[in-house]
C-alpha cells in the first residue's frame, strides 16, 4: 500500500530543491564531502558494493593506496576513483587487483562476479541520452522508496499525458526530444509492477495536487490514477495538508532509498534546477529518514488522503 503526503504551505511549492541535503549543509560544514554530484557514470548497487569491497580488501592486505597502484602499474587517482565508486571497473582489472593483493581464490571469485554483475546494462541503458543510469540504477535496485514531492507528482507515478506536460515545459521547442523523455518515464514506470517491485511510499505536498499541469482533463486523469496506484499492495499514499503547518516539509522534495542487502546502506537523493545531489553521510542520510517520519507522521492517513484526493479532483 502506498502513502501519499500533501504538503502544509503555498510557500513550499518554492522550495523543489532546498531539502534535507541543503538542511544539513548549513548544520555542518562537513557534510558538503557527503552530499555528491551525480556523475556521468553513476554505478549501480552493485558497483558501489565493489568498490567498498575492494577497498576494504586493500587495506586488510595492508597496502596504501600508493603502493598498491605502484604494484599495479596504475595512476594513484585511478584506483582511487574506483575506490570512490566513481568509475566502472572492468572483471579482468578486479581479477588484476585482487592478484596483486593476494587474495583468496573463492573471494576473488565472488567480486569478479560482482564485477560483471555490476557491468550488466539495465533497461536505462537504452535511454543514455536522458537517463545516466546513476538514480535510475539505485532505483531499479532499491526494496523501498521513501519519496516527499511538494510541486508535481512523482515520476514513477505520473500518467502519460501529466507527464508529457511537465516533461513538454522543459523542452517547448523539441517534440522528439519530449516524445523520447516520455517513452522513457512510461518504461521507468514499469518498476512499480513487477515480482520483485519495491515497497513505495509517497509524500505529496497539497501544492503537488493544486498545481494545474496539462489542464483540468490532465489533473482529473492524473489524480484518479494516484488513488488507483494507492491501491497496489506495494503502493502507500499520504497527504500533508496546509492545514498541517510548518512541522514538517519545509526543507523541500527528497527521496530515502533502501535496498534489500544490509549491506548497502540507504541513499539519499535530491534533484533541482542547479543538480542533482546524492547524500551518502550516515548522518546525513539519518536525518533524512528522521525529516520523511516526521512528514509521514504529520500527514492525513492513507485513508483520509483519498478522500481528500478524490475532492480536489472533483474540482478540476
Amino acid at each position: 500500500m502506498m502513502r501519499l503526503i500533501t504538503a502544509s504551505r503555498n510557500a513550499l511549492s518554492m522550495i523543489a530543491f532546498t531539502n534535507c541535503a541543503i538542511s544539513c549543509t548549513e548544520r555542518t560544514r562537513e557534510c558538503k564531502h557527503e552530499v555528491m554530484p551525480q556523475v556521468r557514470h553513476s554505478l549501480t548497487v552493485r558497483g558501489r558494493r565493489l568498490a567498498r569491497e575492494l577497498r576494504a580488501t586493500r587495506e586488510h592486505a595492508d597496502l596504501t593506496l600508493e603502493q598498491a597502484s605502484a604494484a599495479l602499474g596504475w595512476n594513484r587517482f585511478k584506483l582511487g576513483r574506483i575506490e570512490a565508486g566513481k568509475t566502472r571497473v572492468s572483471s579482468p582489472d578486479v581479477t588484476r587487483i585482487l592478484d596483486v593483493y593476494g587474495v583468496d581464490p573463492s573471494v576473488n571469485a565472488t567480486l569478479v562476479q560482482l564485477a560483471r554483475d555490476a557491468s550488466r546494462r539495465g533497461w536505462w541503458n537504452s535511454y543514455s541520452g536522458i537517463y545516466s543510469g546513476g538514480y535510475v540504477g539505485l532505483e531499479d535496485e532499491a526494496s523501498e522508496i521513501r519519496t516527499y514531492h511538494v510541486q508535481l507528482i512523482p515520476g514513477l507515478l505520473q500518467t502519460e499525458d501529466y507527464a508529457r506536460a511537465v516533461i513538454s515545459a522543459g523542452v517547448p521547442d523539441d517534440q522528439d526530444e519530449v516524445n523520447k523523455r516520455l517513452h522513457a518515464r512510461m518504461a521507468r514506470k514499469t518498476l512499480l509492477s513487477r515480482p520483485d517491485a519495491p515497497v513505495l511510499n509517497a509524500v505529496l505536498a497539497e501544492s503537488a495536487l493544486r498545481q494545474r499541469v496539462g489542464g483540468a482533463a490532465v489533473m482529473r486523469d492524473q489524480l484518479t490514477a494516484l488513488i488507483k496506484a494507492a491501491g497496489r499492495s506495494n503502493v502507500a499514499v499520504r497527504v500533508l495538508p496546509y492545514r498541517a503547518g510548518a512541522r514538517a516539509g519545509i526543507e523541500g522534495s527528497f527521496v530515502v532509498l533502501s535496498f534489500e542487502d544490509d549491506l548497502d546502506p540507504d541513499i539519499g537523493y535530491s534533484e533541482g534546477i542547479y543538480g542533482n545531489v546524492f547524500i551518502e553521510g550516515v548522518e546525513q542520510v539519518s536525518h533524512c529518514r528522521v525529516e520523511f517520519d516526521r512528514i509521514w507522521e504529520a500527514a492525513l492517513s492513507e485513508e483520509a488522503s483519498e478522500r481528500f484526493i478524490t475532492d480536489i479532483a472533483s474540482k478540476f
